[in-house]
């Protein structure tokens, strides 16, 4: 890797972050607050929350493993995805490389940004080569992305591989790590000190079934997560987003149950895709979705639309023609899915 300071924005390197009322204030425990022009009614909404929830990023250091000076929490993982640009890309001077077909925010926030998107299509498997995506890079190439398990393709990327890029490449490598809970393999944030070139990205969004609060994460070396915390917006997180987040995360066992659940599911949904006389194909997931290769996806897609069941119809999407992307539902979801498919005609 080279050293951060050659891969960071010059601009960003020498910027003066903006410094909110919070930031600046520390020590006792203060009980009148005069300094941030806030109205002293309607308590508690009527203060400015912790720029940096302090307070939660501890708790997720216990769930997660990392210390809390190595975690990012943002608006959602588009903000983590977002972040590595403003921080690492010139405009319309440097390029990022990634996996296709992958997550698509990636090359949104390329487009945004104005930087170069450079995507190296997987195999026939849904795998990637380390070489292939390396000899994608040049001097300008800052960051790698990859997606494991993958979406839309639902897979685990080869783990040796992943590693692989790592270990080579000069820049940043973030490994978006969204739908890993539902995944056996084992997760990259418990190797940072290996590797400070690595950024791992997690959400609240899918197992933790917290959608709607809109949180993310990025676990990082702690010079990453310092230049993480120097660009984003001040109050970034809401307070009723970090205070949802405390509550779920102390009642992680139920958080366990759901995911055991949804992997029952799974397999029993798969299956049941696999007697369809419209699919062709089912493929392997690691993830709470799966994706599945049908005769007709467009038809099979618009039918399903009819019946007020939506599935994600993928076949645009390189590699994935004809193929519908299925989240993993309730019992009773995933009866009437297969109920309404198995009367298609």
């Amino acid at each position: 890797m080279k050293p951060l300071e050659q891969l960071v924005r010059p601009n960003i390197l020498s910027l003066a972050p903006y410094s909110s009322a919070r930031n600046e204030y520390s020590g006792k425990k203060a009980h009148v607050f005069l300094d941030a022009n806030e109205n002293p009614y309607n308590s508690p909404l009527n203060r400015y929350p912790d720029p940096l929830q302090l307070e939660l990023k501890e708790l997720i250091s216990e769930v997660k493993g990392v210390k809390a000076e190595n975690i990012f929490l943002g608006n959602g993982s588009d903000e983590a995805i977002d972040l590595p640009y403003r921080c690492f890309c010139r405009p319309g001077k440097d390029n990022v490389v990634a996996i296709e077909p992958t997550y698509g925010m990636y090359k949104v926030c390329a487009d945004i940004n104005d930087v170069e998107y450079r995507p190296v299509l997987l195999d026939e498997n849904f795998q990637f080569h380390a070489d292939e995506l390396l000899a994608a890079c040049d001097d300008n190439t800052k960051l790698i992305w990859l997606c494991s398990p993958n979406n839309p393709t639902g897979n685990n990327l080869n783990i040796e591989e992943i590693l692989k890029v790592i270990n080579k490449f000069e820049g940043i490598v973030i490994v978006d790590e969204a739908y890993s809970d539902f995944s056996r393999q084992k997760s990259l944030r418990s190797e940072l000190a290996k590797y400070p070139n690595l950024i791992v990205l997690n959400t609240m969004s899918k197992a933790w079934g917290s959608a709607a609060i809109r949180l993310g994460m990025a676990f990082a070396s702690k010079e990453i997560i310092e230049l993480f915390n120097k660009v984003k917006y001040p109050y970034n997180v809401n307070l009723l987003t970090q205070e949802a987040a405390m509550k779920i995360l102390d009642n992680r066992e139920d958080v366990s149950k759901w995911v055991s659940m949804l992997l029952q599911e799974r397999a029993q949904l798969m299956e049941a895709f696999k007697q369809l006389p419209i699919c062709e194909k089912v493929y392997p997931s690691d993830a709470n979705f799966f994706l599945a290769k049908m005769t007709d996806a467009q038809a099979i897609y618009d039918y399903l639309v009819d019946q007020g069941i939506i599935v994600r119809n993928r076949t645009r999407i390189k590699l994935c023609n004809n193929c519908l992307r299925v989240t993993i539902g309730t019992r009773s979801e995933n009866s009437e899915l297969i109920g309404a498919l198995r009367q298609y005609k």
